[in-house]
């Protein structure tokens, strides 16, 4: 049941629903809001707190609904206004709050503010909303180097009303998501709007698509940037100080929306590639959003002293402005973790893009392992967790699509050189012995299920002791009983340098997490009892490779 005031998402655990993806109920393949209320009855057994649907709004789903033609209604795809107003009342009723996602920074190239946009001239209103520019040289060349996230060129040229070669458009993504410019108030004012149309119908918050990118350098000059060495706010394009006076004003308006004598409970949550930990905890100030994704312990490697290094790290700087600190190990961007930790693990911060069959596979078995052990660990930290669907399943990424089976645009704008993100987008396995799985009535999936979702389905593991499924309940359940994201994490010493050991402690109680990242088996403390442990694990025997248990003394 979620908690009402005391500031609820301090602590609380998000599961991320991505709604083509996770239950189909008019049998066309494709998961939609009807499916998903109908199977949120797991979500309040498995103990979260919120459920947090990516994008389900009027879209031509060329990057699977981030490119926004209409933010105030809901794709046909996926059901209508109704049914989110229906999913949204069962989910209250089941103590579920419910985050959707906002993508401000940009919208769908068959938005009617961008056809009006091409529809127009240089200079006018109706360009202004986005970010146009002349090439450079006579015209032919791109207004700078800036390269799309998906592939290729960050700028197309637009074809004039005359029919003639005109203005370039930015676009960091695909071509068919174009930028807005968040200089203009007609963008930061329709924004804002489309967060009270939400608000009013009972949302709980949202999560923001891209959060560190509305606002540009000015002149957008040539960028030369490394993402993974050198802080973000040096490229152009990202972590610009404006962002910070728009998220100031978001929260006023989700602060306006508070049940009087109660604490705020309408939350802003920020997807940013931010670094370093410094940079993103200037996104949480007290005035600013409630919460950003902590990416630097996703990317962190299964070695103890990464481990160490990151949450330590992120803890003080999300103390340092009052904030609680996030942490996620897979999404919908990402390969998930119980494949991603199947490989061998390196120093440095490393995210694996997608895999195919002619890739490198990773150990499974391993795989699997780590990821039990990794989740233990960060349910446990004080703070706020954020699951994707399937994981409590243990389901591994799809690293053996075909490619004409896949869709992520980046897999074509690379020309396959990025398998893209559609491995880890496969539909859920409810039922082992059901035609598609049972993800919907029939046999359809808009991505191929592989043989082995069969026995991780959730009718094959619920009740299941040792089962996956049942360890992220049991987590999750001493985690509320323990109320450990409102605790304090001290490290311990006297253990070896390849094992975390630390301990949280709470109001209502106190854990001893130890999880051995090396090959020497490591003896419990005496006088220990095992609350949990990510495989099973007797009183009195020692703790082996990759495993993670909590413990009392």
């Amino acid at each position: 049941m979620a908690r009402s005031g005391e500031q609820w998402w301090r602590d609380a655990v998000i599961y991320q629903v991505y709604p083509r993806s996770w239950a189909d109920s008019d049998g066309d393949g494709i998961g939609d809001l009807p499916g998903i209320t109908a199977r949120l009855p797991h979500l309040a057994d498995l103990g979260v707190d919120a459920v947090w649907l990516s994008p389900f709004y009027t879209s031509p789903q060329h990057d699977a609904g981030y490119d926004v033609a209409d933010y105030r209604d809901v794709d046909p795809v996926f059901g209508d206004l109704a049914d989110f107003d229906t999913l949204t009342s069962r989910a209250h009723e089941l103590g579920l709050r419910v985050i959707v996602d906002i993508v401000p920074n940009h919208s769908s190239h068959e938005h009617p503010w961008f056809r009006a946009a091409l529809a127009s001239t240089p200079g006018s209103p109706e360009r202004a909303r986005y970010i146009f520019r002349d090439g450079r040289g006579d015209g032919t060349l791109p207004p700078n180097n800036w390269q799309s996230l998906f592939g290729g060129p960050a700028w197309t040229r637009a074809t004039e009303p005359d029919g003639s070669p005109g203005q370039w458009y930015l676009h960091l993504f695909d071509t068919t998501q174009p930028d807005f410019d968040w200089t203009n108030p007609e963008v930061r004012a329709e924004l804002e709007d489309v967060l009270r149309f939400w608000l009013d119908r009972g949302v709980d918050g949202f999560r923001i698509d891209v959060a560190h990118g509305l606002v540009k350098a000015d002149g957008l000059p040539d960028s030369e940037f490394d993402q993974y060495t050198e802080p973000t706010a040096l490229a152009p394009m990202w972590d610009q100080p404006g962002v910070h006076d728009i998220y100031r004003s978001w929260r006023t308006i989700t602060d306006s929306y508070a049940v009087e004598g109660q604490d705020a409970d309408r939350i802003l949550c920020a997807e940013a590639w931010v670094l370093p930990a410094e940079a993103l905890a200037r996104y949480v100030r007290k005035d600013e959003l409630h919460q950003s994704f902590n990416f630097e312990y996703l990317m962190t490697p299964w070695l103890a002293a990464d481990q160490r290094a990151t949450i330590t790290h992120s803890l003080a700087q999300a103390e340092a402005v009052g904030a609680p600190q996030t942490w996620v190990l897979s999404n919908h961007d990402v390969v998930r973790h119980a494949t991603r930790l199947g490989f061998p693990q390196t120093p440095g911060l490393e995210r694996i893009d997608g895999i195919g069959t002619d890739d490198p596979q990773p150990d499974t078995a391993v795989g699997l392992r780590r990821s039990r052990a990794a989740t233990a660990v960060m349910l446990a930290l004080p703070g706020s967790a954020y699951l994707f669907q399937g994981e409590e399943l243990g389901l591994p990424e799809a690293t053996r699509l075909p490619d004409e089976a896949r869709q992520d645009p980046t897999f074509a704008r690379t020309q396959g050189a990025s398998k893209g993100r559609d491995g880890c987008r496969v539909p859920v396995p409810w039922e082992a012995d059901a035609p598609s799985y049972g993800f919907g009535p029939g046999d359809r999936s808009w991505l191929p299920q592989p043989a082995e979702y069969g026995p991780l389905a959730a009718d094959r593991q619920r009740g299941a002791e040792g089962s996956t499924l049942e360890l992220y309940r049991g987590l999750l359940r001493l985690r509320r009983e323990l109320r450990l994201g409102r605790g304090r994490l001290a490290w311990l010493d006297g253990f070896p340098d390849d094992a975390l050991a630390f301990t949280v402690t709470s109001p209502d109680g106190s854990v001893t997490v130890l999880a051995n990242l090396g090959e020497t088996p490591l003896a419990l403390p005496e006088g220990s009892t095992i609350l949990a442990a990510s495989e099973p694990l007797e009183l009195g025997a020692t703790l082996t490779t990759d495993v993670t248990v909590w413990l009392t003394t």
